[in-house]
């Protein structure tokens, strides 16, 4: 009784000093992990917050990434097969779809959001973590837009989930994690570390100066200095960012795209380079950016090629740095893809027919509002990476191990985007891409969302979970983050009804069950 009243006591005096809220679950960014996760512990009963530091959930799937990769439909189980069911009734399907619209997909989980009844704190991010002993004993966040003490607020939850793209709350609760490549020799691996390929990249011969064969007058804009890292070698550097832009040619739903803010056009010099010695061919605009077409006469523009949307050697500090340090690498890469769509448009050098295949394309006037009708959601490929009781490593997407605690599966190629870009022997080349298919789905193990115990016993890690480099590029796509997000929930659950909160305890069989029965 007497542990009770001091409670009562403490609780009261927190509330006091600021705004506080008790819930059995907090999960910490309302990505498409974080959505689910949220969801289904408010369906099993659980008193639910959600925190999302904008104004907006669904991170990428909301944010322009609407050309799903996939890898094998067979591995969408639970509320991740009814999501994508979902989007194919609304297009008039029975059946899954993977295309659709940014708005659509936030349409969706709002209809999740409202059906469980789920508690939304947007605009709010992570101020700090006070731990007791192994566990998060409570988290204060502030708010986003105008951080002051008056505005904080802090949380004090059984269990704790982190579904951001970051990693933060993981990081703040005493948990071990890596940014960047390992060495093959750390897990044993042949395609982690520096790796140099022929895709997304130069021809040879593009000259990396300012003046043409005078290195005096300094490299171009994108073009690292120093030596590359040596293949197979580890370093912290992270695969290249970009935004996946929804445009439109739907005159009655187009903005025409105007020049942007910070407009530079010797960003662009390289582009240039590369389509003389690479000239554009018929395809046009297909021969600089991935243009997957959308419904309603929208897109999904991605990367492609040497010179495309990835910024590529910008983003090596974003895991840890601090939120206005992201803030800047985020406006950076705004700027420069702004600039290039704008660039691409209108520059001279550009051949007419694709200038004018460009200018066919506008900003949608019903997607973003808030954000001037462009996506917010910077493409964060990968961040931080728990080290956690198991780690994920090639061997484990090769089928090469046996995962006796699975809760999902995935199943896309080995991936990562380029790295770095460098002068070669007096030529510009990239570094970093890799794409190696496999054979078969599959299993993600409940150990890799799980720190160790002695570090943090009721916090899970769906997103930035344990693995390495090369295996979290395979891991890393939006319906494994929603699985997974969805059996840190139920694993959540079953630690507080069962397991005295602590997450290793739990039953991983009975979670992939759970999660397997649900959503059909």
């Amino acid at each position: 009784m007497r542990k009770i009243l001091l409670l009562l006591t403490l609780l009261l005096s927190v509330c006091l000093l600021r705004a506080a809220e008790v819930v059995d679950i907090c999960i910490y960014g309302g990505t498409s992990s974080g959505v689910m996760a949220a969801y289904t512990a408010r369906k099993a009963g659980k008193k639910v917050l959600l925190v999302e530091p904008t104004d907006r959930v669904g991170g990428l799937t909301t944010g322009g990434l609407g050309a799903t990769d996939i890898g094998n439909p067979y591995i969408m189980k639970g509320y991740t097969y009814d999501f994508y069911k979902r989007i194919g009734q609304y297009y008039g399907t029975s059946d899954m779809h993977f295309a659709f619209e940014p708005k659509v997909a936030l349409q969706i989980y709002q209809e999740y959001i409202d059906e469980a009844g789920v508690k939304v704190l947007y605009n709010h991010r992570l101020f700090s973590v006070q731990m007791e002993n192994n566990k998060i004993k409570y988290i204060v966040v502030e708010d986003s837009k105008n951080p002051t003490e008056q505005t904080n607020v802090t949380i004090w939850a059984k269990e704790y989930i982190d579904c951001s793209y970051e990693g933060d709350l993981m990081a703040n609760s005493n948990v071990s994690f890596t940014t960047g490549r390992e060495g093959n020799e750390v897990y044993g691996e042949t395609w982690n570390g520096a790796f140099w390929s022929l895709h997304h990249q130069f021809p040879d011969y593009v000259d990396p100066y300012v003046v043409p064969g005078h290195p005096e007058s300094g490299l171009l804009y994108g073009i690292l200095p120093g030596e590359p890292t040596l293949p197979g070698q580890g370093d912290k550097h992270i695969q290249a960012y970009n935004y996946r832009i929804t445009l439109t040619d739907d005159p009655a739903n187009m903005i025409p795209i105007t020049e942007p803010e910070n407009y530079a056009p010797k960003k662009y010099e390289l582009l240039i380079r590369l389509k003389e010695r690479s000239p554009f061919s018929d395809r046009g605009l297909e021969d600089i950016f991935i243009w997957s077409r959308m419904p309603n006469h929208k897109t999904d523009i991605n990367n492609r090629g040497g010179f495309s949307t990835d910024v590529i050697g910008e983003n090596w500090d974003y895991p840890t740095a601090s939120y206005e340090r992201r803030a800047e690498i985020a406006k950076q890469h705004l700027d420069y893809t702004k600039g290039l769509l704008y660039f691409v448009g209108h520059d001279e050098r550009i051949p007419e027919r694709v200038r004018q295949e460009m200018l066919r394309w506008g900003y949608p006037k019903d997607e973003f509002l808030t954000s001037d009708h462009f996506t917010p959601q910077l493409y964060i490929r990968e961040s931080r990476r728990m080290l956690g009781r198991y780690v994920m490593t090639q061997a484990d997407c090769e089928s090469r191990t046996q995962i006796d605690d699975c809760i999902g599966w995935a199943a896309y190629t080995m991936d990562s985007h380029n790295c770095g870009r460098y002068v070669i022997q007096g030529m510009v080349k990239n570094e970093g891409n890799v794409e190696i298919g496999l054979k078969e789905p599959y299993r993600v193990s409940y150990r890799s969302i799980t720190p160790r115990e002695e570090e943090c016993s009721n916090l899970l890690v769906p997103v930035c979970l344990s693995a390495s480099h090369i295996a979290y590029g395979s891991i890393r796509m939006e319906p494994v983050f929603m699985v997974l997000g969805q059996s840190a929930a139920l694993a959540a659950c079953q630690a507080i009804d069962q397991c005295g909160g602590i997450v290793q305890s739990v039953n991983a069989e009975k979670v992939y069950q759970q999660m397997e029965a649900s959503g059909k």
